[in-house]
């Protein structure tokens, strides 16, 4: 999304969030309707083994899972197509949110494992033509904010050192923004894998993995004012996906 580095520390992060939430308001609708809806999971995992393999960015693995979940929304298509489906939102994404040296060429993913197994060979037409038909699906616009997107931001002021840890004072904070992200980025990757997530705002997703995570880590307040004033969600809002993600 062309968000360069840490934006979330620079002079303009409240302006690039408020961008950001205005942009999700206007994300295209999910049905959850598609006929291979129960391959979901298995395609989402594969962006992700890939994705990990290549040491992407997670802007860029959440926009890939996003995007084949919008396009399976729209069409029926074969077990063996959505294997290049998918893997074309991959690279897609990575072009879009990564850095150059880090979009996965086409003989390296012909030479993946997984690739074999699937009894699957890639070619630079086959591809160019599915990343076309993808552009083309969302008329060419890729600016579409996920969780990834929002969680650094809230990250930045998740752990406070006002907080309790069991109801005492805090012992070390570096320690406890250490285990915040690390508990933060699991359940980011738990909302990647079960679609129910989509009825939620991505902001609120990103916003349910910090206060799932402070759940774990047992810090109090639960969900802080100053969490709340910059998310601009209340710990009702987030009671749903705080459940499912604890579930």
């Amino acid at each position: 999304m062309e968000l360069q580095g840490q934006w979330w520390k620079g002079q303009l992060a409240g302006d690039i969030y408020h961008a950001l939430r205005c942009k999700e308001l206007m994300l295209p609708v999910y049905k959850g309707q598609s006929p291979q809806l129960s391959l979901r999971r298995y395609f989402a995992d594969l962006i992700a083994i890939v994705s990990n393999r290549f040491r992407l960015c997670p802007a860029a693995r959440h926009l890939a899972v996003y995007l084949l979940d919008l396009f399976m929304d729209r069409y029926d298509i074969s077990v063996h197509q959505l294997h290049m489906v998918a893997l074309s939102c991959l690279l897609l994404a990575s072009k879009f949110e990564d850095r150059e040296d880090r979009v996965p060429k086409l003989e390296t993913l012909n030479s993946l494992g997984c690739m074999s197994s699937m009894n699957l060979e890639l070619t630079k037409q086959g591809l160019l033509h599915m990343e076309l038909l993808l552009l083309e699906t969302f008329h060419w616009n890729l600016y579409l904010p996920t969780a990834a997107h929002f969680i650094e931001y809230y990250l930045s002021i998740a752990v406070s050192e006002t907080d309790l840890h069991d109801g005492w004072p805090m012992v070390c904070l570096e320690k406890s923004v250490l285990y915040m992200t690390k508990y933060a980025d699991y359940f980011l990757e738990v909302s990647l894998q079960d679609h129910a997530f989509l009825r939620f705002a991505p902001s609120l997703v990103a916003a349910a993995c910090v206060a799932s995570s402070r759940v774990i880590l047992r810090l109090s307040p639960t969900w802080p004012p100053r969490l709340q004033h910059l998310t601009g969600y209340t710990w009702e809002q987030l009671l749903p996906g705080v459940e499912r993600l604890l579930m």
